[in-house]
């Protein structure tokens, strides 16, 4: 007895220990960072000089980053993740607000409103934080443990990416002291010239580091997807699906920003950032596990309306070419002909490569349209109940793999 009662009492003072990641602060933050998402939304709208529309899509990015974060950080404190998309919504929310906090102060009151050179710094440097941060949820997903060297690696990144934003913040500071204060639309420093000698070259030296641990991070994922089966894999499934998203909208966005100007390129180019969302949302569903093994049949979905808009925006773009310059016919004609050809095609493209990408990516659904198949021709010359019966009972089991399954046959009265 006195053994027994003297092993539970450290496990007792453990539990009533004080712990700041509670739900409770989850949920405090998270409307922290409302708060200032709203702030941001506000400003643009006060200030007709603003673009609403950057407002917007920063409350769309807080929204991806934190309600993820919150729920997270509520239902797993102990992982570490969810505090990290917490802090990356909390983050980009006040970068922003700083931004425009920087520009009405600069801009419209001439540098008397206070704080304005703080929120000069945070609008030209706080992006690498939020940077930097990131690639750490890839690191640590799903549980947030890291065992081994890979600890040693993760301390060495941490130790690396703080030295760059204290180098980030005390380069500006150091240009900003006694010197007349200057920012452009984004309410980005402009009398922040690149850095040279030292602190240039440790900067690069850095710029050129960090890379190879996010590269090292993403291998470490994709050597696991590769040795887990089951619930991890799906897991790292979405880890991936996510980060493939986010980099295509990251790649438009690039291309869009160094190639092309006006109206429309802005539309893109916001649209492509929503892609970036993508990372987060995804990695909250596979740390919930909430619909994990949708994400099959999301592959799966994405893979085969991709293939066929391309194949079909390809036949129709080739009839207006074929009907215009080959037969010599109106363009109104062309138009109808090659609409009408595109909407003919579309469905039965859909079901053919539908097959194909199933076959592939998405075997579970292809095997069981394939054993149902099976055996709806089987059951065409079945005469025996019982036969009947069992077999049913096995294409359901192999099919959609329930937990029971039972026959009722009603009896002829």
């Amino acid at each position: 007895m006195g053994e027994a009662k003297a092993a539970a009492l450290p496990t007792e003072v453990v539990d009533r220990g004080p712990c700041l990641a509670s739900p409770t602060t989850a949920i405090i933050l998270g409307a922290l960072a409302l708060a200032l998402a709203l702030v941001g939304l506000y400003v643009p709208l006060a200030y007709p000089a603003h673009d609403v529309g950057d407002g917007v899509q920063a409350l769309v990015a807080f929204a991806a980053l934190s309600v993820p974060g919150v729920v997270v950080a509520r239902r797993q404190p102990t992982n570490p993740i969810g505090w990290i998309l917490l802090g990356l919504g909390v983050g980009v929310a006040f970068f922003k607000d700083a931004e425009r906090y920087a520009v009405l102060d600069y801009h419209f009151r001439h540098g008397h409103l206070p704080f304005g050179p703080a929120a000069a710094q945070m609008a030209t440097n706080l992006w690498a934080v939020a940077f930097l941060l990131l690639p750490l949820v890839i690191a640590l997903f799903p549980d947030g443990r890291l065992h081994g060297r890979w600890r040693m690696v993760l301390w060495a990144y941490l130790a690396l990416a703080a030295l760059l934003v204290a180098l980030l913040f005390g380069f500006s500071a150091w240009e900003m002291a006694g010197r007349p204060t200057a920012v452009d639309g984004s309410g980005h420093l402009l009398n922040n010239p690149d850095p040279s000698g030292v602190i240039n070259t440790l900067s690069n030296a850095l710029l050129f580091s960090l890379p190879v641990f996010w590269l090292s991070f993403v291998g470490r994922q994709i050597v696991s997807w590769r040795r887990t089966t089951g619930e991890r894999r799906q897991q790292l499934k979405w880890l991936m699906g996510g980060g493939a998203v986010s980099v295509v909208g990251l790649v438009v966005q690039f291309v869009t920003t160094n190639s092309f100007s006006g109206p429309t390129a802005t539309l893109v180019e916001r649209l492509s950032s929503l892609l970036l969302l993508a990372l987060p949302i995804s990695i909250g569903v596979g740390i919930l596990k909430y619909r994990l093994y949708d994400i099959d049949r999301l592959i799966s979905r994405t893979l085969s309306y991709s293939v066929v808009t391309g194949l079909v925006v390809g036949v129709y773009v080739g009839m207006i070419t074929l009907v215009t310059r080959v037969l010599g016919f109106s363009s109104p004609v062309a138009v109808a002909a090659s609409t009408l050809a595109a909407v003919a095609l579309f469905n039965p493209l859909r079901v053919r490569i539908q097959r194909v990408v199933d076959r592939r990516f998405n075997r579970a659904r292809y095997d069981a349209e394939a054993t149902v198949a099976t055996f709806a021709t089987r059951l065409r010359d079945a005469v025996d109940l019982e036969t009947v019966r069992s077999e049913l009972l096995d294409v359901v089991n192999r099919a959609v793999e329930p937990a029971h399954a039972s026959v009722w046959i009603r009896r002829p009265e």
